[in-house]
């Protein structure tokens, strides 16, 4: 099942073109924003199964977060070798780096992004978890249970906000308006080719920059999710961004950063693809 966010309202995808609404499908009992499906997710998948409704034809222009208004929204650093050893940093053995999103920064999947006056904004192409379930301290292997489905995402960073002063600051470098954009549609793990191997890729100006599989990820999707709520209780709609693979920016001899002008496209298999334009 593909589920979108058209014009704030919650759809269910038949095609990449068309869907049906969710509270008029319904008769008001989901919807009619996705946020209040999270919170009825067991019912409503049990529902969606043998549901229809009048078509909607989707505009793209019209598509907006996966998640808008998550109760947390994550990051999740350094979980991807290559990527470890681009940025310099040790290897996370027992727990990867995490790190909030914060709210305000997340963005619908083909918006124009303003960029920060003087700042070095990188790319992070990354895949993103959307929680269904609440989830604290729950059996090793049910990670995947407790995940209404992913999404693509740009963990979109300004490198200088984060890595200056005595200790970085990872939360406010990469929440700038805008720096969290995620899209175009959830996607169920049962529609996923192979929900823990999907090819991940980047492109800025046409140029490939990233080019990797999830399933180099150092910690899975169900280690994250059971990592995360060992500490914290996750709830329906909170947003995990998982890591990026190599290829980032700021580790190229010489630096690459985004530029006014420049278009970003991040593909994911098996769910598709996001486009950011860049502003000065």
């Amino acid at each position: 099942m593909r589920l979108a966010n058209h014009g704030g309202r919650a759809v269910i995808l038949t095609s990449d073109s068309s869907g049906f609404d969710l509270e008029a499908a319904s008769g008001g009992r989901f919807g009619p924003d996705l946020p209040s499906v999270y919170d009825a997710w067991d019912d409503f998948v049990a529902w969606a199964s043998k549901a229809s409704g009048p078509a909607v034809a989707i505009d793209r222009q019209a598509l907006g977060p996966v998640s808008p208004r998550p109760f947390q929204s994550f990051g999740v650093g350094l979980n991807y070798d290559e990527h470890v050893t681009e940025s310099g940093f040790a290897r996370p053995e027992l727990l990867p780096p995490v790190f909030p999103k914060f709210q305000s920064s997340i963005a619908g999947p083909f918006e124009t992004v303003t960029l920060v006056p003087g700042g070095r904004t990188d790319w992070e192409a990354e895949l993103v978890i959307v929680i269904g379930r609440h989830a604290h301290r729950i059996e090793p292997g049910t990670g995947w249970d407790h995940v209404a489905g992913v999404t693509v995402g740009q963990d979109l960073s300004e490198r200088t906000t984060q890595l200056q002063g005595p200790a970085p600051q990872f939360g406010l470098g990469k929440s700038f308006p805008g720096y969290s954009p995620q899209g175009p549609w959830l996607v169920t793990p049962d529609e996923l080719p192979d929900r823990d191997d999907l090819r991940i890729t980047c492109e800025l100006d046409g140029e490939i920059v990233q080019n990797g599989r999830t399933g180099q990820m150092i910690f899975s999707v169900a280690d994250i999710v059971e990592k995360l709520a060992e500490i914290v209780t996750l709830h329906p709609g909170d947003v995990v961004y998982s890591g990026t693979p190599a290829g980032v920016g700021y580790s190229r001899q010489p630096e690459r950063l985004i530029q006014p002008g420049e278009v970003l496209t991040t593909t994911i298999e098996g769910i598709g693809s996001i486009t950011q334009h860049f502003v000065a």
